[in-house]
């Protein structure tokens, strides 16, 4: 290996030559934030600009660089330069700071570049989840090139272009960061052999013999130390691009000198490129990554036509180009006018018109985006149903989506001839969409009401009482069939679509726990649903017919839910994940063969028996792809009131409904593993976790006892009702149970005292209050008493006590959305609205006078309170941090579940945070299959009579 491959450590050298800023320091006019890390040339801190009010990045100089005048001022010449270089994917130097005999931390000069701050995820940490789906990567590809093309235009060449220097918002935007900042080290000097050299930024950068970039991501001529000029960046740019498709390097090695040896020597593994890679794209590669920059690509504008082309269909065959294979100027150019003209063909045919005719044997596939700034709900509320539903004739799609986290559910409607989407007010907090017959109106839930809207806009107009909806459908005679999910009517009811009093339909068979997303069949012959004895867990399932208007019903399929009759001669259901079918004869309405898997990895929503997928009678399929669905694991971190986390567990898991033990040194919560929900002890001294249910079936909501002996959870057994039992908490002894009864029991809160559990029940309005009272101590076995009802008439749920037990909060909907409210317990006495703008899951303080909660934009509130006599007095709500949570599965009636709670000092919190540079991933696709009835006949072929 030549000597000057042999590149020595840095990275000391680097934060040696910056300064160390802690939180709150001030530099200049600036007041340090936090620290972003390491920035190529030094430290990079999030800081506020006080004079424009705005979040900014400052670059904190490296101390040779600061006190060199000669190269202050050339690179102020630059940053000048690049300071003028407006554009949308590079991000601003907004200048460069100095001030003179000012002196920083530990003496140092104060010399420190303002920038634009960028938030999101960097290119480096969204491949490391994995490939970047082609859909997805070509216009990121694009606006690099973009930025590179309009710096290359102004003589800037960035030298260091990777992926941990492109950052990706969350709307989708590209910011190439350090543009330029690389050339700005490039000194008038002489070559020195001396030169210090660093694989990301070296103070005497561009001279001969020494190496300036990643090694990695350098050019042949870049990793041998010679002169560079544009055609290093495209190098550049096609590593970063093959890295974007295949979630590997072009060129790696176990150090650096064998990383540039491969960059000289070796050619990536082109076969590492998906399949479907377009061979334009693979040639356009291929150009990027010549080693003689003479046979390279020339102009960075080349790349952006090329990506140009793709984006707009012009695919040529993939494979030939794939494979490596030369092809001519003049056999290219053939393909490509062929390509085109197949495009515009499949455009006027899938685009245009995919709902008015069917185009036999070619089944088209295509991921879309939704077509409005939002994202589909697809956890919480919108876990009661699919988010998206098409029209019967395929025009028209429906979907419930969210604006930001912790917004509230809305409805929007899009024909499929439109680019966007229109959003209809007055639809907050809907789920579970549903068209009329005629595609004039969709039906949702919303506020514990079924509801109904003109596809046009309007009035919502409210038809009946619907508590924790579980599925509707509109047939063809002017009815609605749905599921209310009531504590009297897990079965299916029906009302009339311009509204009245819901009337029974079915009745639960014996050992049946709950009916739910019906479909009335053509007709309204009759209508399916899906059945189950245990609720939680639908693999078990089964696929019900009920004839209408009445008659025996029967099994159709056993171990499916989501079941949907298609009008190609199938009924189509989820199975372990992947979306099956099975031919049905719709003249004697039974299962005439065999079910086979027609998707795999299709959005389901197993803890309800939803599914999302949707289809329309003429033939479209529209699903979410179940690997872009809510990943819920997180580590637990604490959280004190100046926002600072700290690891609890730092081992990510589906967890939920935390609560710490009375002496502050456990936490209880329940974690699911995709097939079971269990309820564990965590003891972060030891990191120890301990499960504490055993027994099949899901487990959820732990509460500590006031004495930290039992644990009490919600255990839905298999073949019957979620009931509340408790176990030692460290695991042994028996379980006992607490309650008996066919209605759905939540956890609830133990009063101070050890003698009474307040708990949630399911009812008509959504939920009830109760109380149970213990008997007895724990010498002679405790024994449950008979529920009594505390509070009813609206959804209320998650009670707590305070710490003195004389009041008890709770949420509740009585005035509309969730808020928090206080009474005095046992009562009687007047009551009081504690949250403002909504709120959920009460927590108080056992070592101030503060109640806490989550309030509606996923941060922890808190007030104040005084409490004198029978009058309580709170304060206005506040964050209780800026820090937000993550929000946690499994809630009451299928809505999010507890998502933090407060350690007894009173001074942190724990919970799954969004943390500052993650970004919550946006559900804003839909895949699109046209024509999926022939896939359907292809597969599962009818039966004959």
């Amino acid at each position: 290996m030549s000597k000057r491959f042999a590149i020595p450590s840095f990275t000391a050298r680097i934060t040696s030559l910056a300064m160390t800023l802690s939180t709150g320091t001030r530099l200049g006019a600036y007041e340090i934030l936090s620290s972003l890390g390491a920035g190529g040339m030094g430290e990079v801190y999030r800081a506020r600009d006080p004079k424009l009010n705005r979040d900014v990045a400052i670059k904190v100089l490296p101390e040779a660089l600061a006190q060199d005048p000669e190269r202050l001022a050339r690179f102020e010449r630059e940053a000048q330069m690049l300071a003028a270089l407006n554009h949308p994917n590079i991000a601003q130097i907004y200048g460069l700071e100095r001030r003179e005999g000012q002196e920083g931390p530990e003496g140092r000069a104060s010399s420190f570049i303002v920038m634009e701050l960028v938030d999101g995820l960097t290119l480096a940490e969204r491949v490391a989840r994995g490939p970047i789906p082609l859909e997805e990567m070509l216009p990121m590809a694009k606006q690099i090139a973009d930025a590179l093309e309009a710096a290359h235009e102004q003589g800037i060449v960035h030298r260091d272009l990777k992926p941990a220097n492109i950052k990706v918002r969350d709307d989708g935007t590209v910011k190439v960061l350090d543009f330029g900042l690389a050339k700005a080290f490039d000194p008038a000097g002489s070559s020195s052999a001396a030169a210090a050299m660093s694989p990301t930024l070296s103070i005497h950068a561009t001279q001969t013999g020494v190496i300036l970039g990643s090694a990695a991501y350098m050019a042949p001529e870049q990793a041998r130390g010679k002169p560079v000029d544009k055609r290093a960046d495209i190098w550049a740019f096609g590593v970063v691009v093959f890295e974007m498709l295949t979630a590997t390097r072009a060129f790696e090695g176990d150090d650096i000198s064998i990383t540039l040896a491969s960059v000289l020597k070796n050619e990536p593994d082109w076969n590492a490129l998906p399949a479907t890679t377009p061979g334009v794209l693979v040639r356009l590669l291929r150009r990027c990554l010549q080693k003689d920059p003479r046979a390279r690509l020339r102009d960075v504008g080349e790349a952006r036509i090329a990506l140009d082309r793709v984006i707009a269909g012009a695919l040529e065959p993939v494979g030939t180009a794939a494979a490596g294979a030369a092809t001519g100027g003049h056999r290219a150019l053939k393909w490509t006018f062929f390509a085109v003209a197949v495009t515009a063909v499949v455009i006027a045919l899938v685009v245009v018109a995919p709902w008015r005719r069917s185009i036999p044997h070619v089944v088209q596939r295509l991921s879309a985006e939704i077509g409005a700034d939002a994202s589909l709900v697809l956890a919480g509320n919108g876990a009661a149903g699919a988010a998206a539903t098409l029209s019967a004739d395929g025009s028209l799609l429906a979907f419930v989506a969210q604006k930001a986290p912790g917004a509230p559910s809305q409805l929007y409607v899009r024909r499929l001839d439109q680019l966007k989407a229109t959003l209809l007010p007055g639809t907050d907090e809907a789920m579970s969409p549903f068209f009329s017959p005629d595609g004039q109106w969709v039906a949702f839930f919303a506020g514990n009401k079924l509801r109904k809207i003109a596809v046009t806009g309007g009035t919502a107009v409210t038809l009946c009482d619907a508590a924790n909806s579980r599925g509707g459908t509109w047939a063809d005679d002017g009815t609605i069939v749905f599921q209310p999910s009531g504590a009297s009517a897990a079965f299916l009811m029906r009302v009339a679509s311009a509204g009245g009093t819901p009337e029974p339909l079915t009745t639960l068979a014996p050992g049946e726990q709950t009916q739910r997303w019906p479909q009335v069949l053509p007709g309204s012959r009759g209508v399916i649903y899906t059945s189950s004895n245990t609720i939680g867990n639908y693999t078990d399932g089964t696929i019900v017919f009920q004839p209408l208007p009445s008659g025996p019903r029967r099994v159709l399929i056993q171990g499916g839910y989501f079941g949907r009759y298609s009008a190609s001669g199938h009924l189509v259901y989820v199975h372990d994940g992947a979306l099956f079918a099975a031919p049905f004869d719709i003249a004697r309405l039974e299962v005439t063969g065999q079910s086979v898997p027609v998707l795999e990895d299709i959005g389901v929503g197993i803890t309800n028996g939803s599914a999302q997928f949707a289809a329309s009678s003429t033939g479209t399929l529209a699903y979410v792809n179940g690997q872009s669905s809510i990943n819920t694991a997180a580590p637990i971190v604490w959280v004190d009131r100046n926002g600072k986390t700290t690891p609890i567990r730092r081992t990510p898991s589906d967890w939920s409904n935390i609560q710490f033990s009375p002496d502050g040194q456990r936490l209880a919560v329940d974690i699911s593993d995709g097939k079971q929900t269990d309820v564990w002890v965590y003891d972060w001294a030891r990191d120890a976790l301990t499960r504490v249910t055993l027994d099949p079936g899901e487990h959820w909501m732990p509460v500590w006892t006031p004495d930290a002996r039992h644990l009490t959870f919600r255990w839905n057994q298999p073949g019957g009702a979620p009931n509340l039992y408790w176990r030692r908490a460290d695991g042994g002894g028996d379980v006992q149970r607490l309650t008996t009864s066919p209605t759905s029991q939540y956890s609830g809160a133990w009063h101070p005292s050890g003698k009474t559990l307040a708990f949630p029940v399911a009812s008509n309005t959504g939920s009830d209050l109760l109380l149970l009272p213990m008997d007895g101590d724990e010498a002679s076995a405790w024994q449950p008493g008979k529920p009594t009802t505390f509070l009813s008439g609206h959804a209320d749920s998650s009670p707590a006590f305070s710490p003195d037990g004389r009041w008890i909060a709770y949420q509740s909907n009585e005035s509309g959305p969730n808020q928090i409210y206080v009474r005095p317990f046992p009562g009687p006495g007047g009551k009081w609205m504690i949250s403002t703008d909504g709120g959920t899951f009460p927590v108080w303080s056992r070592a101030r006078k503060e109640l806490l909660y989550a309030g509606p934009d996923n941060r922890i509130m808190m007030v104040t309170y005084t409490a004198s006599g029978d009058t309580f007095t709170a304060d206005k709500p506040r964050p209780w941090a800026d820090t937000r949570f993550l929000p946690r599965p499994r809630g009451f009636g299928g809505a999010a579940g507890r998502p933090f709670d407060l350690h007894p000092d009173g001074e942190r919190v724990a919970i799954a945070p969004v943390r500052e540079n993650d970004r919550i991933e946006k559900q804003d696709k839909l895949v699109f299959i046209f024509n999926f009835f022939d896939e359907l006949r292809r597969l599962a072929p009818p039966s004959k009579p």
